[in-house]
């Protein structure tokens, strides 16, 4: 398709159910209708960038919910249109492989590892996942999402006993509340903690780059534009995509 010379704002949607988060948008009207594009809450900025690029492309909307990743696969095993389906991890999106709802081979196209934040200027004094937390607020995913998965492999490996004071059904709430104050720390991945700046400060923990969740994404067995997403695949599996991944911090394969 030719190249439009203007770039529209592309709208970022929420879909309610997944309880999503929306991003920064700008929006033109396109042949085709809206792809829609289901994504892990880590992948909200970097999505919203490249989406702006694909719109430029196509001539298309995208539209984006982005939430837990378990949440985006119940939602779409309860039917919910999707275009793209984008998980923290190869288990979750292996759950809606079996259940029929992803079309093809998931690729993996990024990596990323978890990190403890605290809030800056660290007021409870937390020097790791150790006695420095007894007393503490730590915050965490909760186990059945992919960054609750993580932690708790991260904290067998280390031999360590956590005991959170909540557990987030994604990792941007678990952020949230580290930077509102409302958590003295919590384990998030490494790209969220580049992403929040000089709201939070990182905390070494011994071996955390040894737990690696990998991120696939597959075209919906539904897919209502599948030319389209297919063309998205192969966007954030391309060059381009590479790229953006990797200024936000993600590892590539």
């Amino acid at each position: 398709m030719r190249r439009r010379a203007a770039l529209a704002a592309v709208v970022v949607l929420a879909l309610a159910a997944c309880g999503g988060r929306a991003g920064t948008a700008t929006t033109t009207d396109g042949p085709g209708g809206d792809l829609t594009v289901l994504a892990a809450a880590s992948l909200n900025v970097v999505f919203a960038d490249l989406a702006e690029r694909f719109t430029a492309e196509y001539g298309v909307e995208v539209a984006f919910s982005f939430a837990g990743s378990s949440d985006l696969v119940a939602q779409l095993d309860a039917g919910a249109p999707a275009d793209v389906l984008a998980t923290a991890d190869e288990a979750t999106m292996g759950r809606a492989l079996a259940s029929g709802t992803v079309a093809g081979e998931p690729q993996v196209f990024a990596r990323n590892t978890l990190t403890l934040v605290v809030p800056a200027g660290n007021p409870a004094g937390v020097t790791g996942l150790d006695a420095s937390l007894d007393g503490a607020d730590l915050v965490v995913c909760a186990p059945q999402v992919p960054c609750g998965a993580a932690t708790s492999a991260l904290a067998d490996l280390l031999g360590a006993v956590i005991t959170p004071v909540s557990e987030e059904g994604s990792v941007t709430d678990v952020l949230g509340k580290v930077t509102s104050g409302q958590a003295d720390a919590g384990l998030v991945y490494a790209t969220d903690t580049a992403a929040a700046g000089d709201a939070v400060e990182t905390v070494d923990v011994p071996r955390a780059d040894e737990v690696v969740n990998d991120y696939p994404i597959a075209v919906t067995a539904d897919a209502t534009h599948p030319d389209l997403a297919a063309a998205w695949v192969d966007l954030v599996l391309g060059p381009e995509g590479r790229r953006v991944l990797g200024d936000a911090g993600f590892g590539t394969p």
